[in-house]
């Protein structure tokens, strides 16, 4: 079973379709289904490590393309790969002084697992809600975000929290998700703006 996890047929596909990991499969269904990213839109993708998402972002878009990860990431032609934990405001900073219009902004970064459920899922809640602050910081009104969460007592606050601040959001599982995960994705459309996070 456990060498079936890392080889089935999302990943034979991305390697003979020349993406860099299975993920890429997860956003083109999320993209056909709900077409979140326009042709000139201008996206940053958080928790772009190794870059599978910003390989798609790049053949569905011709705009600026920002990827920021903790970890170095090899170089894709026409995108901008920042190093660095997106919470800090030095790389934050950075971030906004290289894309002067957020359009769309896209988060599939999950934390290491430990193995207790209880634990991981608050550290996974905890990054969602990092980057859901920095969506009511950057991302322009009638923009769009997309980010991976996984289910459990805390996801139902932060789904609230993100309903709050966009006129459409909806809880989607991707075809591409492993079978048994929790794993599920936030789809939410058409920003409301900063003031949202005030009111």
């Amino acid at each position: 079973m456990g060498s079936q996890w890392g080889k089935d047929k999302y990943y034979s596909k991305s390697k003979s379709e020349g993406y860099r990991s299975r993920a890429a499969y997860k956003l083109l269904d999320i993209q056909k289904r709900f077409n979140i990213i326009r042709e000139d839109d201008n996206v940053i993708d958080l928790g772009a490590a190794p870059g599978s998402w910003m390989q798609v972002l790049r053949d569905i878009t011709s705009g600026c393309i920002v990827g920021v990860d903790l970890n170095p990431v090899a170089p894709l032609e026409d995108t901008i790969m920042i190093t660095g934990d997106f919470t800090s405001e030095k790389i934050q900073e950075r971030i906004i002084s290289t894309i002067h219009e957020v359009n769309v902004i896209v988060c599939d970064a999950s934390p290491k697992f430990s193995g207790n459920k209880t634990y991981d899922q608050a550290r996974a809640i905890g990054l969602n809600e990092d980057a859901f602050g920095f969506v009511l910081k950057v991302l322009k009104p009638g923009g769009n975000f997309v980010i991976k969460s996984f289910q459990g007592e805390m996801f139902t606050e932060l789904l609230e929290d993100i309903r709050n601040s966009f006129y459409s959001v909806k809880v989607y599982r991707t075809k591409a998700s492993r079978r048994g995960s929790t794993e599920t994705y936030i789809i939410a459309k058409n920003f409301r703006g900063n003031h949202a996070a005030s009111d």
